[in-house]
């Protein structure tokens, strides 16, 4: 267990007894109990220093993928419009549901009595594995089977910020470390240049669960996520003021952090090394991060596949940028796009909404196999919940929240691909097969990274805590290699 290093230990001539001298010199007391708790943590075998930064680090077993792109759709996609097709709930458009199926359950605004909602869209099978997809969605249509589609999604939550924090950090509660920031701690990073998880957002607005959403929570902040904008400097306060040189700049940074290495040194904060380690950071990302950004460094024909256009923030930039991230070895890149909350005028927000994203995730997934980085990726497409097979509004053009079902689709390396895992009932109102909990989702991701769940943990307050939480959790094998 690390100590604090003992300094000069004599004592200061005009107040022998000074309570800061007792706390900061003796290595003893509430000081060195905070240092203790800040510093005594297990995880992934030999423990990483408050010191060390975020370089590779070994996983528990050999991992299939090494980063992770997340298509995060934020609001709630309806699965009945996109990926769960109901021909029952046409057959019963427009009555009640039975009385038996409602017993317990609580939506977050309508009465559970509405009467159902048939799909709006027209379904048909695609490619060898026969995977059903609304017509809404052609391009992924064309990769089905590159995909593997999860139709048994469960979750706890029925509304947007607690719905986000469970899916991004396992828990509805805010303060818990986000799915991108145990990946790093588990891992590390290979960009030497930039951040290991980078954040994009487009769509209407941000996630409802903020900036928590890609947070470190207990864990060093050396690992939460950095959120990237889509025009002008990738981060604020990235280029050097007038009259600042890069020669000026290094020459500060370096006397910045010595003095930081000297406070490290004495009190072994870790948030001092990742203070250090930010300044460092950036100062490295001024020569990579325009590079990187730079989209018209990518040929029309790139371009055109994603529908990305250089200069204008949008989903299809932000996953042509994803591909260019984890080439240049970012751990973890997670795209927010946050329009998918169709309480009413559904018919025309998710076709909008799926010709906004439709196509750039269909090229990502072929852009990355083209590449060979496909079999060491992994990307994933879902929201926080789906939506109900009842209506919401007199206008019928409306879904409200649901947790007990919904759908969700991964590619990538270690998955078998073309495949659909999991049913609905015929309503699409519960799981009726291969039942898929959030807690299994990420242990499954970890899986594929090379973690154990049960063992990537982080002590807090004497209880070793984890990304799947207390209650049991499993990794899906069923959709494994």
């Amino acid at each position: 267990m690390p100590r604090l290093p003992f300094a000069d230990s004599r004592l200061p001539a005009a107040d022998p007894i000074a309570r800061r001298w007792f706390l900061n010199r003796c290595g003893v007391g509430l000081g060195s109990i905070a240092l203790a708790a800040l510093t005594d943590r297990v995880g992934t075998g030999a423990e990483p220093s408050v010191t060390e930064t975020l370089s590779p680090r070994k996983p528990h077993f050999p991992p299939q993928v090494k980063n992770v792109i997340f298509l995060f759709m934020a609001g709630g996609p309806s699965q009945f419009e996109t990926f769960d097709n109901k021909p029952a709930l046409t057959k019963f458009d427009g009555t009640l549901p039975p009385p038996e199926l409602l017993e317990g359950y609580r939506a977050a605004f309508i009465d559970p009595n509405s009467k159902l909602l048939g799909p709006k869209f027209r379904f048909d099978r695609h490619g060898e594995s026969g995977a059903e997809i609304s017509e809404l969605l052609p391009h992924t249509a064309e990769i089905a089977d590159r995909l593997t589609i999860l139709r048994s999604l469960r979750t706890d939550a029925f509304n947007h910020a607690p719905g986000q924090l469970q899916m991004n950090t396992g828990s509805q509660l805010f303060g818990k470390p986000s799915m991108g920031a145990w990946t790093l701690y588990g891992l590390g990073s290979e960009a030497e240049d930039l951040p290991g998880f980078v954040v994009f957002s487009s769509g209407s607005k941000g996630p409802s669960g903020g900036n928590s959403c890609w947070g470190s929570g207990f864990l060093p902040t050396v690992y939460q996520g950095v959120q990237f904008r889509n025009g002008g400097d990738p981060v604020l306060y990235l280029s050097n003021p007038r009259g600042v040189d890069r020669r000026a700049q290094r020459d500060s940074l370096d006397a910045i952090n010595r003095l930081n290495q000297m406070r490290l040194d004495a009190v072994g904060d870790p948030e001092i090394a990742t203070r250090i380690n930010a300044f460092e950071m950036a100062f490295r990302m001024q020569a990579t991060a325009p590079e990187v950004m730079d989209l018209n460094r990518e040929t029309q024909e790139t371009l055109d596949a994603y529908g990305a256009e250089p200069g204008k923030g949008s989903f299809a930039n932000n996953c042509l940028l994803a591909r260019r991230l984890v080439e240049r070895g970012v751990r973890f890149v997670q795209l927010y796009h946050e329009a998918w909350d169709q309480h009413g005028n559904l018919v025309k927000d998710i076709t909008k909404n799926c010709r906004d994203t439709d196509r750039a995730a269909a090229a990502l997934v072929n852009d990355l196999a083209a590449r060979g980085l496909l079999d060491e990726t992994l990307v994933i497409w879902g929201g926080e919940f789906g939506r109900t097979p009842m209506t919401q509004g007199s206008g019928g053009d409306g879904r409200d929240h649901h947790p007990n079902a919904f759908t969700i689709w991964l590619a990538g390396g270690g998955l078998r691909s073309g495949i659909t895992h999991g049913e609905t009932d015929e309503l699409g109102f519960n799981v009726a097969r291969d039942p898929v909990h959030v807690r299994d989702l990420h242990a499954t991701i970890l899986q594929l990274l090379g973690l154990d769940h049960s063992r990537l943990t982080y002590r807090v307050q004497g209880l070793d805590q984890r990304l799947t939480g207390v209650e049991p959790a499993r990794v899906v094998r069923e959709i494994l290699v």
